[in-house]
């Protein structure tokens, strides 16, 4: 079934709303005394009643900063991340929008595309923490590479299939939509959107690891750089030159190191 256009606008509105409230939750934490949860780095060895609280609790080190790191990923995602994923569910709420169950469906879809950017996320967390451990005192440098790394990948082959896919809601959907199973086609909807999605901007999502999920300035950047490549008609022509700006970035940053 299709749903009617004051549905579809509702579902866009929602879905974007949420988005908005994400980015004033950022904002406010970033403002917060808890604002070190939202950086990379070493949030127990940092002083003050934060870092006392990390070390005094049994295990606090790591699960203090890693609930911390946790919830900040997920506002993250939900300001960056959703309105790129709102096409999808888009598609998947008109064809369900009739069925009594067509929420549950949205919410499982919605669940799979998190789970597929939360693994990402742990992925990155602990890349992030080994490297604080090696290299420490060479922060500049590696900011440099990142920036590289994620140039380097929006010029490459991978890049452009991953996005052709994300550029592709109705095929993506149509793929694996049957209806006989819908809690379970609902969630690969969802999940295998997420993969291409990853596969599209996790180079870019690495950069936003290394200067800081509280750098609202490059979330925001970022953010629209990504929603355009995906959203925008011609939004496949930025890749080429998004990845230029990055690597003479890196080159820029590392001749200032």
């Amino acid at each position: 079934m299709i749903a009617r256009p004051t549905q579809r606008r509702g579902f866009l509105v929602v879905g974007l709303g949420l988005a908005a409230l994400a980015w004033a939750l950022l904002a406010g934490w970033s403002a917060s005394p808890w604002a070190r949860f939202l950086e990379h780095g070493d949030w127990a060895a940092r002083p003050g009643f934060l870092g006392g609280l990390c070390a005094a609790l049994p295990g606090g080190g790591v699960l203090l900063p890693a609930l911390g790191y946790a919830g900040g990923w997920l506002l993250m995602l939900t300001a960056m991340m959703l309105p790129t994923a709102l096409p999808v569910l888009a598609v998947l709420e008109r064809m369900t929008a009739r069925r009594p169950d067509g929420r549950r469906l949205l919410a499982l879809a919605a669940a799979g595309y998190l789970a597929a950017w939360a693994g990402f996320g742990l992925a990155a967390h602990l890349l992030d923490a080994a490297l604080l451990a090696l290299v420490r005192s060479d922060w500049p440098v590696l900011d440099s590479r990142m920036l590289a790394l994620a140039g380097a990948f929006q010029l490459s082959g991978l890049k452009r299939r991953c996005l052709d896919r994300c550029r592709s809601p109705v095929g993506q959907v149509m793929a694996r939509w049957r209806g006989r199973r819908p809690g379970r086609e609902a969630l690969a909807i969802g999940w295998t959107h997420g993969v291409f999605c990853v596969g599209c901007c996790w180079a870019l999502m690495l950069v936003m690891v290394a200067v800081g999920a509280g750098s609202l300035g490059w979330m925001l950047a970022l953010g629209l750089a990504m929603a355009a490549e995906k959203n925008l008609p011609r939004g496949r022509l930025l890749s080429t030159p998004l990845g230029i700006g990055l690597v003479s970035a890196a080159a820029a940053t590392a001749a200032l190191a």
